[in-house]
């Protein structure tokens, strides 16, 4: 067996306690060394609950631990791209929280400096690499909903107004935070970036999109309709519509111990539905245990992306919106 990656995380936020800190204690490739906060005595704590081995006070030092191989970012969305970049210096492979940041010239920011440094950075879209994924992609390439024409994503939540993601200098908004894994998967099972973007957005007092509605043409002639909401109850559904056929994922991008995949082969207005089950996994877990793959390989490995070709999209859908506000 290789020795696992010892990790350190650079911060103590909700996505580590339901995310992350259980992935990395469900990963045979990783160990969780160190954990960080800015905010005094809470690093000691949380390295006591996750049973990590060391505790700091700042990114800083955290950073400067000889042992970490390996940080996870999942801080604010302004602050990717710094601590990415110190991490990089700090000669740190990164797994990022998504989305990988504010704006494609951030992104490629970060990248630069860690293809500079010899380090894998990998934007943290969990979703790809859970086993229903994969299921889904191949009987997608096997056919069995024919030739793919529509991809319909949707994820809303409603959120309190004075969290930071309602902020647009924290990278903030619906689309940047939630609608980011509708953009991600309509790339992932078309296999292809768009070639032409449309969106409307509600927008905000402070100037974040709180409801918006993509749309994306791909080449072959696949659509996708994305919709997401800071505004509206919890949605996470994907569908995905062929010529012979359909798959429905419920709770796509956070599923359930049991997740399926609803699959019709036909096109019959009274379909039989099947019911095809995958093996229950942590997808935080597949998520760390790949990205420690693509370490030992030296370079990303799929289904993993950078995260750039995602913020190139998302840039141009945010693009489209404020052009469409009156």
């Amino acid at each position: 067996m290789t020795t696992p990656i010892k990790f350190g995380i650079l911060g103590c936020g909700r996505i580590v306690e339901r995310g992350l800190g259980p992935g990395l204690r469900d990963s045979p490739a990783a160990e969780l060394h160190a954990i960080a906060s800015r905010r005094p005595g809470v690093a000691t704590e949380w390295a006591e609950k996750h049973g990590a081995a060391k505790a700091y006070d700042s990114y800083e030092e955290l950073l400067a631990d000889p042992d970490v191989q390996a940080v996870y970012v999942p801080c604010q969305g302004h602050e990717h791209l710094p601590w990415t970049i110190a991490a990089a210096k700090a000669g740190k492979h990164v797994l990022c929280e998504k989305p990988l940041t504010r704006s494609v010239a951030e992104a490629e920011e970060m990248i630069a400096a860690c293809d500079k440094a010899g380090v894998i950075l990998q934007e943290a879209f969990m979703w790809r690499h859970h086993p229903r994924v994969s299921r889904t992609k191949e009987l997608l390439d096997e056919g069995a909903i024919g030739e793919l024409r529509l991809i319909v994503a949707s994820f809303t939540i409603d959120i309190d107004r004075n969290d930071w993601r309602m902020q647009p200098e924290n990278g903030g908004g619906a689309m940047w935070d939630i609608g980011c894994y509708g953009v991600n998967c309509s790339r992932y099972f078309t296999g292809a970036e768009p070639n032409d973007i449309h969106a409307h957005a509600r927008w905000w007092e402070t100037g974040v999109d709180m409801t918006m509605q993509i749309a994306l043409a791909f080449p072959g002639d696949v659509v996708a309709n994305i919709d997401c909401s800071f505004e509206t109850p919890f949605r996470c559904r994907a569908e995905l519509v062929g010529t012979k056929g359909r798959m429905f994922l419920e709770d796509a991008f956070l599923p359930k111990d049991e997740s399926v995949i609803l699959l019709q082969r036909s096109m019959d207005e009274e379909p039989i539905i099947e019911v095809e089950r995958t093996a229950p996994a942590n997808q935080f877990a597949c998520q760390v245990t790949d990205f420690c793959a693509s370490i030992a390989a030296g370079k990303i490995q799929a289904p993993a992306e950078n995260g750039l070709a995602n913020m190139r999209v998302m840039e141009q859908i945010l693009k489209s919106a404020k052009s469409n506000h009156s």
